[in-house]
């Protein structure tokens, strides 16, 4: 095979991934817990992010806490502190940014950076810009993260997971064969599950097996999305690290486990209305309305039911999304089944404003609603949120799902500094910058 881009580093990306990012903040946070099992979601009573001493007990992700007990009876279970681990992740990019300004935050805790002509600027190799990143990282943070640099952003993410934890592996051009020649084909991002067993099936194992196909084969059997893929493992620089803040969507997803799972009706409802407000509460947050919206019930064992609804005019209000709703949640909702989750998906996303007036006075009716919607939220903007809610959203907002161990709040919202309040932060002390 005949890689393109075959001399060392024609695009230099760099992708940043926290290793076991939630668990490492809260070692991070207290040093006590530095080098022993620690779990979060304790909340919950599912594992949602564990440190490597817990994995090495053989504890996985996903794992309920009494089986977690059951394997390591010394772990220890903490919950869930999502604001501290939001100001980790800002200052993880504030960090990144002091090397690059094109940084692409992909998700709370990795992303990307394009490094490309920063030689001369920063004098030093685009090695020791990634290693100086890195490095900054764990000293400010106390957070380790894996690092990948490559030419393409496909590649720097193969090249961040190739070892773990704190690793830093860089993929030069002319490497490109003989690191996709160890790797599985259905670990490169952007194969899925079943385009991987296809490929199985025409003897492509290995991601080197599958870039050295020819573009012919690829375009005749495969997608775009998976050519552009070919094209990045080959070394092209096809996928550009978007660097510009998300001003709007194209959807709206909002969805909620809850335990333990229920069977009982005005419950789950319940569940799906403050999914409808949280999800509402984003559309209002970028000016956007839905002209239509998906929901859905999962039962404990996966299987999901629901609806595809279109609206007769374009609302960010949660009551004129119940109000439709009720008439279709009875007909895919069984009291002989225990549900676990509900969400709603608002579609056909547009500007707000841009809502035309309708001779019958529902455009007027939710600008009115508008207007108390934006109370509401001024309201719980500075007292928290959801200190005002829908009725129907009561048994969600004061359900006692969290009992025995669960039933804790994290150190952050028990121990606020002066001038906190849980909705409003002050910044983490943090080191100088280290070169």
């Amino acid at each position: 095979m005949r890689l393109l881009n075959l001399y060392n580093l024609p695009e230099a990306v760099l992708h940043v991934d926290g290793d076991c990012f939630f668990a490492s903040c809260e070692v991070a946070k207290d040093h006590r817990l530095k080098g022993r099992p620690v779990i979060t979601g304790r909340e919950r009573g599912i594992i949602s992010s564990l440190t490597y001493e817990a994995k090495a007990m053989g504890i996985t992700r996903a794992m309920t806490l009494v089986e977690a007990k059951k394997i390591c009876p010394q772990v220890i279970i903490l919950p869930s502190d999502y604001e501290s681990y939001s100001l980790y992740s800002i200052r993880m990019y504030d960090i990144i940014r002091r090397v690059t300004s094109a940084v692409e935050e992909y998700s709370i805790d990795e992303g990307f950076a394009n490094l490309t002509g920063l030689r001369r600027p920063m004098n030093m190799s685009y090695e020791e810009m990634g290693a100086l990143i890195q490095k900054n990282l764990y000293l400010e943070l106390g957070v380790s993260f894996s690092v990948g640099l490559a030419p393409s952003k496909t590649l720097a993410k193969v090249a961040s997971k190739w070892q773990k934890p704190a690793g830093y592996t860089i993929i030069r051009g002319r490497e490109i064969g003989s690191f996709l020649s160890k790797l599985d084909v259905e670990g490169v991002w952007g194969i899925g599950k079943q385009t991987a067993n296809f490929l199985r099936k025409k003897r492509l194992n290995t991601a080197f097996d599958f870039a050295s196909k020819s573009e012919e084969w690829i375009k005749k059997n495969l997608t775009k999305p998976h050519f552009e893929t070919w094209q990045e493992l080959r070394g092209e620089y096809i996928y550009k690290v978007d660097d510009t803040k998300k001003k709007s969507y194209k959807s709206i997803s909002k969805t909620k486990t809850f335990t333990p799972p229920s069977s009982i009706k005005m419950y789950v409802h319940s569940q799906l209305s403050k999914n409808i407000e949280n999800a509402c509460i984003k559309a209002r947050r970028y000016n956007l309305s839905a002209k239509s919206f998906f929901f859905f019930l999962k039962t404990q064992d996966f299987h999901c039911d629901g609806f595809e609804i279109k609206m007769s005019t374009p609302t960010n209000t949660p009551s004129d999304f119940l109000n439709i709703l009720d008439k279709y949640f009875d007909k895919i909702f069984s009291s002989n089944k225990l549900y676990r989750a509900t969400g709603i998906t608002l579609l056909q996303l547009s500007c707000h404003n841009s809502c035309q007036l309708d001779i019958f006075g529902a455009s007027l009716k939710t600008q009115n609603f508008k207007k108390v919607f934006g109370s509401l939220e001024e309201i719980n903007k500075k007292y928290g949120k959801h200190t005002l809610f829908l009725a129907s959203s009561l048994n969600a907002m004061n359900a006692n799902e969290y009992v025995d161990l669960r039933k804790v709040k994290s150190e952050r919202k028990e121990n606020l500094f002066f001038d906190e309040t849980t909705r409003k932060r002050l910044a983490l002390p943090m080191l100088g910058f280290v070169k």
